[in-house]
């Protein structure tokens, strides 16, 4: 049942907007950089500079969560497939992955129920990303 006032078609505030705008985006991207630039397994993905990926990051999320559009301003149509293609990517890629973006998210001090929210689309994309056996 839905409040009163409030039909089907009443959007929703997005996450972006329930999480206050751009700052908490940028706290999750500077924390998994954080964390990657000490991690054994994933740092060798990276470049040794992490401002970019930081940027990528960042704006890419607060797009995808129903923030501003400057990730496809910039870089046109996110292509995570294509983007992501020239890496290995297996399951404990994967793992590893998700381990330190959730760490990120708590680093960050994302709350729920947006956190739990973040982590499904994570989950979900992070599979899919997967290239090799």
């Amino acid at each position: 049942m839905l409040p009163l006032g409030q039909s089907d078609s009443t959007p929703t505030a997005t996450i972006f907007q329930r999480l206050g705008g751009a700052e908490p985006f940028w706290r999750i991207a500077r924390a998994f950089y954080g964390r990657i630039d000490k991690h054994t397994d994933l740092r060798p993905m990276f470049p040794a500079d992490l401002e970019e990926p930081i940027r990528n990051q960042a704006e890419f999320l607060m797009q995808y969560f129903g923030g501003p559009q400057d990730y496809s301003n910039r870089k046109g149509h996110p292509r995570l497939r294509m983007r992501h293609a020239p890496y290995k990517i297996g399951v404990a890629e994967r793992n590893w992955w998700m381990d330190t973006m959730r760490l990120a998210l708590e680093d960050a001090a994302i709350p729920e129920p947006e956190r739990g929210e973040m982590i499904k689309y994570f989950e979900h994309v992070a599979t899919f990303l997967i290239n090799t056996d």
